[in-house]
């Protein structure tokens, strides 16, 4: 959850607790404390650092480390330049690369590529991650309005909101909403402002509040809204913000294969973020990489190993495979989850086609609270990415 730099910084996120998911948070001061403590831990997080080359976001090859990123409210304009080309590039890579994305407020503000209606060129803040697109301001402060969820909606796949397809009363502070005129081809209209008995300066009723996109199969999704639900704990506001985190980790990007494997041929996973070539990097801790071969007919047993670099072994490495589909924990149809790192796989008889294969790095960081928000201890080690080699024998 970024909390960072000129964003709301929050301890707690409700729908997270009612899902049962983790959650780790990056907070700051209040604007009239920041301290140069507050942009040194904002670039440690998201940007990296020496012991983690390319920020919390990413594994060492560039995929998402986390399902989603949760931005809150705030000064979106300001928040941007905080990060940084470096910072929001992060943000960018986590997005395309298969993290999905969840904003509210400013968090819905920076999604898009430019500032209003008026000014027309790319505004470099801004995320870009709904791109051709912008929010414009309701003028709307510190009130509540009414929610539609369109019958079309993919919310209702998650909640029928008491079956009158109607929230009442999100909190909203100046949050946004879609420009109509300025749609990108594939978003999804997901609500719509109930504000027809406000007496308002910019009519807001039924313009878009909460919208959805996704660039292509491999990429995230991306959910803005305007307004506030993240903070309630109770009622059919909750089951919003839990549906919003659904649906977009259900739009997580399609896992990729880093490579084929030929029979007899180690493949050598040891280069890291700054070598730029994610086939062949390091893996990262509680991150799967995929692999396939293509058995011939009449092979009488496959053998899969995985071994560790000299003077890097400690650590607890699984091995999956699966017939004609990506192995994970619970799917596989052979699996090595014995403690410690080296692992071989013996499949005797195997069916002839495309057998996948999965390594996954068990061993990971501790976590502590801080006043800044989630640190890391423990094996901070493995951040920067465990070298291994694998190789099939048949």
């Amino acid at each position: 959850m970024n909390g960072g730099i000129r964003l709301t910084s929050k301890r707690d996120l409700p729908a997270a607790r009612y899902m049962g998911l983790s959650l780790e948070k990056l907070l700051s001061a209040a604007t009239k404390d920041l301290t140069i403590l507050d942009t040194l831990n904002q670039t440690r997080i998201i940007v990296g650092s020496e012991i983690d080359e390319n920020g919390v976001l990413l594994f060492p090859d560039g995929e998402p480390r986390f399902r989603m990123i949760y931005v809150n409210g705030g000064l979106a304009t300001q928040h941007g330049r905080s990060l940084g080309e470096n910072g929001r590039n992060a943000i960018r890579k986590f997005i395309s690369n298969g993290g999905s994305y969840v904003g509210s407020c400013a968090g819905a503000f920076i999604v898009g590529s430019y500032l209003n209606e008026i000014t027309p060129d790319v505004h470099e803040e801004y995320l870009g991650i709904w791109p051709g697109g912008y929010g414009i301001s309701t003028r709307i402060m510190d009130t509540y309005t009414g929610m539609l969820v369109p019958n079309n909606s993919p919310l209702l796949k998650y909640h029928d909101f008491g079956g009158d397809h109607f929230i009442d009363s999100v909190y909203h502070n100046n949050g946004c909403y879609a420009a109509k005129d300025n749609i990108p081809e594939g978003t999804e209209i997901l609500l719509r402002y109930v504000a027809d008995t406000f007496n308002l300066r910019q009519p807001v009723h039924l313009e878009a509040s909460c919208w959805a996109y996704k660039n292509n199969e491999f990429s995230g999704r991306v959910i803005a809204i305007g307004s506030h639900p993240e903070s309630n704990c109770t009622d059919e506001r909750l089951d919003l913000m839990a549906a919003l985190i659904k649906y977009a980790m259900d739009g997580n990007g399609n896992p990729v294969i880093k490579g084929i494997l030929k029979n007899r041929e180690p493949r050598i996973m040891n280069l890291s973020t700054h070598n730029n070539n994610p086939e062949f990097t390091c893996i990262g801790d509680r991150q799967y990489h995929h692999f396939c071969i293509n058995i011939p007919n009449k092979i009488s047993e496959v053998v899969i190993s995985l071994n560790h670099h000299k003077g890097r072994d400690n650590y607890d490495m699984h091995l999956f495979a699966k017939y004609n589909d990506f192995a994970f924990m619970d799917s596989a149809d052979f699996r090595d989850i014995t403690l410690g790192f080296d692992k071989v796989l013996k499949i005797r008889n195997p069916k002839a086609g495309k057998l996948y294969i999965s390594v996954f790095c068990a061993t990971t960081v501790d976590i502590v609270e801080t006043f800044y928000g989630t640190h890391y201890t423990g094996r901070t080690d493995v951040l920067n990415g465990v070298p291994y080699t694998i190789t099939v024998n048949y």
